[in-house]
């Protein structure tokens, strides 16, 4: 991105964080509010739509359901665009879509709503890590890639839980007309703050879909999809596993979650580090990291000092994150918008992958804890899939040698 750079943005620091990182990291901060806050309102939404409690949770599908179907659609579209006009077309579609959702006069069009707001998330995210990484020196890509991602993690420790108390208090359409502001302040900090840069004359949708014809691609897309499910396996279930086996109050669950976002700040601080040092070694030593924190989740969820251990591991597997976007920057070659936004769509297939398979765990009458038995099955596939991608690597350079 720097060759291409029409005018700089001034560059400030905000906290270690460049002026460019740190807007971005502000639109991340929004975006992980929103997707997470719902989850905490849904009693409102379903008391005040007339609908029940499952039937609410149509707005989280609806969302996740955005995101994948955004993603690929939205970086395709965008391919002949420059960077800094797709963040800030991609962020203002998720201020409307979220200050939508605060006016939304039916359940009907709260669904349509939270659907347009999960549109832009994974092409945002893509493409900020895209330009951060443009940024960068050589060596430091990974972590000017973590910085962004920082606004997500932060938003799991303090954003999520301030927008469901401010939703509490307020109301839950409050708590949508807050992240709707944060995503205009996004925009206003994107147009001053991240550098304006010439579209890329070469790039075209075609260019882009040919991220889908190589098999890293695929292979990393894997590893996200499958190898990150088994958080997503444990922490679905995570509130009946505190109380219910750990012995944790109810009262105290909310700062057993907060642990969880301080564990995913640690993994994306580490996971970003590790990545700039080594990138396949990082990937692979965050996977058997997942491992061994899904498997002693299983063994020592009985008492609530453990508890603590466990759900700060289970935060920290998000160290595979910064690894798996920088490898899939690598290996998309000219289609790197494309794989870089599909990597959000893989996290959110491991969210309902990994939810899934828990579920089936539990209700086939294994415990609140036989989910990190499944986390660490889809650990050990991710390490398979991984080996896979490390073999192929090794094989094309045998046979280039």
């Amino acid at each position: 991105m720097a060759d291409n750079v029409l005018s700089p943005a001034p560059v400030a620091r905000w906290g270690g964080l460049s002026s460019a990182e740190f807007a971005l990291a502000v639109g991340g901060f929004g975006i992980g509010t929103g997707e997470f806050a719902i989850m905490g309102l849904l009693p409102q939404v379903a008391e005040d739509m007339a609908v029940s409690v499952p039937y609410a949770g149509h707005v989280i599908s609806a969302y996740a359901i955005g995101v994948v179907v955004g993603a690929p659609l939205l970086a395709v579209l965008a391919a002949k665009s420059s960077r800094h006009n797709v963040l800030l077309m991609l962020m203002s579609l998720f201020a409307i879509g979220n200050l939508a959702s605060a006016v939304a006069s039916s359940f009907g069009l709260l669904v349509a709503a939270r659907f347009l707001a999960g549109l832009p998330h994974g092409a945002f995210f893509g493409v900020a890590a895209l330009v951060a990484a443009g940024m960068a020196a050589p060596h430091q890509k990974a972590r000017a890639i973590g910085r962004v991602m920082m606004g997500l993690t932060v938003a799991t420790l303090l954003g999520t839980p301030l927008a469901a108390w401010f939703g509490q208090a307020l109301g839950w359409r409050a708590a949508f007309g807050i992240v709707g502001a944060i995503s205009v302040l996004t925009v206003v900090l994107t147009w001053f703050y991240v550098p304006r840069d010439r579209a890329n004359p070469t790039a075209s949708p075609l260019t882009e879909l040919g991220a889908l014809g190589k098999a890293q691609v695929w292979l990393t897309l894997g590893i996200c999809a499958i190898g990150c499910g088994g958080m997503f396996a444990v922490f679905s279930y995570i509130t009946p596993a505190l109380t219910d086996v750990a012995g944790v109050s109810l009262g105290t669950v909310p700062i057993m979650l907060s642990v969880f976002g301080a564990g995913m700040i640690l993994g994306n601080i580490v996971g970003s580090r590790l990545a700039d040092w080594s990138l396949m070694s990082a990937i692979g030593i965050a996977l058997v990291f997942n491992l061994v924190a899904y498997v002693l989740f299983y063994f020592t969820m009985h008492t609530p000092w453990m508890a603590v251990v466990n759900v700060l591991l289970i935060g920290g597997g998000f160290a595979v994150v910064p690894g798996v976007q920088m490898r899939l920057i690598n290996v998309s070659g000219e289609a790197q918008t494309l794989a870089a936004a599909l990597s959000h769509s893989a996290f959110n297939l491991a969210n309902a992958l990994g939810a899934w398979l828990g579920g089936l765990s539990i209700a086939a009458g294994y415990g609140w804890t036989s989910t990190g038995l499944v986390g660490a099955m889809m650990a050990v596939a991710g390490i398979g899939i991984f080996l896979s991608s490390v073999f192929l690597d090794r094989s094309r350079a045998a046979r280039a040698a």
